[in-house]
């Protein structure tokens, strides 16, 4: 694809929407209180070992793997990876910040299931978006890319993303336990349904959004 296609409005539009819902659905997984998503998961236990915000850190894990998927799969690094990496934690950080410290949100159960319903939709819509906008995609969104590549097409998408998420979730318990912090405030209901879930929703989105929105 050349740049003057790749570059199109649609495209951008798509990407920085999709990287804006992704920060919405982490914000949303932290307010229900029913676990986060598991990259979140891995950067919060980590982040709280550490003693840093968690904003900081995903810069820095994001930084990391970058490294990484340029070895491997560079094919997915572009403008959208750049923006992922900044802006997600620290627009989660902020919308929590917005919700439940300035406006002092009281999260109800009924909101707790809200929250939770449409973060995983964020998530998976989110990714969908700027995966097809093929603009790049988030550092950790490679992983499952690097799995199927190493495991030269053997395994599909939505499982190696499975596999992935199953694995930052053990990171994340792992440090989280090592500090001694509360691990139900990062993992519960949300996690596991974010691991189980979202890899066949994201290539079910993906499906239909290129169909309608690339034609």
């Amino acid at each position: 694809m050349t740049a003057e296609k790749k570059y199109t409005p649609k495209r951008i539009a798509l990407m920085l929407g999709g990287i804006l819902l992704i920060g919405m659905c982490v914000a949303s997984y932290r307010m229900s209180g029913f676990g986060v998503d598991p990259f979140s998961c891995m950067n919060l236990g980590i982040s709280g070992f550490l003693g840093m915000s968690f904003g900081s850190w995903q810069l820095i894990a994001n930084a990391l793997l970058l490294a990484v998927v340029w070895f491997t799969v560079r094919n997915c690094i572009g403008l959208g990876t750049v923006v992922n990496m900044v802006f997600v934690g620290y627009a989660a950080d902020f919308l929590c910040w917005l919700f439940l410290k300035q406006m002092g949100l009281t999260v109800t159960t009924p909101l707790r299931i809200g929250f939770l319903l449409a973060g995983t939709l964020f998530a998976s819509l989110g990714c969908a978006c700027y995966m097809i906008a093929d603009m790049g995609i988030a550092p950790y969104d490679s992983v499952a890319f690097i799995i199927t590549k190493c495991a030269r097409e053997r395994i599909s998408f939505r499982l190696a993303r499975v596999a992935s998420d199953l694995t930052a979730i053990a990171i994340g318990v792992a440090f989280c336990l090592s500090a001694h912090n509360n691990i139900w405030e990062i993992v519960g209901l949300g996690t596991l349904v974010n691991a189980c879930c979202n890899g066949p929703l994201i290539q079910f989105f993906r499906g239909r959004l290129e169909k309608t929105l690339l034609r």
